[in-house]
């Protein structure tokens, strides 16, 4: 039987993350592949937001809603 399944690392014991079908104390072989954590970079919300190149009007933080729902306002409504 070859299955492949993703287990987490305690730092002692490799523990799956689903059932396993199999005898306890029976030898098995383990192949492991590591995540590349040199290619993964963290991105804060304010990089993930500017790298999607958004356009828009510039009041648009003050009246997304009416953005959002095709409201109409005019230069007098401000409140």
């Amino acid at each position: 039987m070859v299955k492949t399944l993703d287990a987490i690392f305690d730092g002692e014991v490799l523990r799956p993350k689903e059932p396993v079908a199999l005898e306890p104390n029976i030898r098995v072989r383990v192949t492991i592949e590591a995540p590349d954590t040199s290619s993964a970079r963290a991105r804060s919300f304010f990089g993930t937001a500017r790298s999607l190149n958004l356009e828009g009007p510039s009041d648009w933080s003050a009246r997304f809603e009416d953005y959002l729902y095709g409201r109409e306002t005019g230069a007098s409504e401000c409140g």
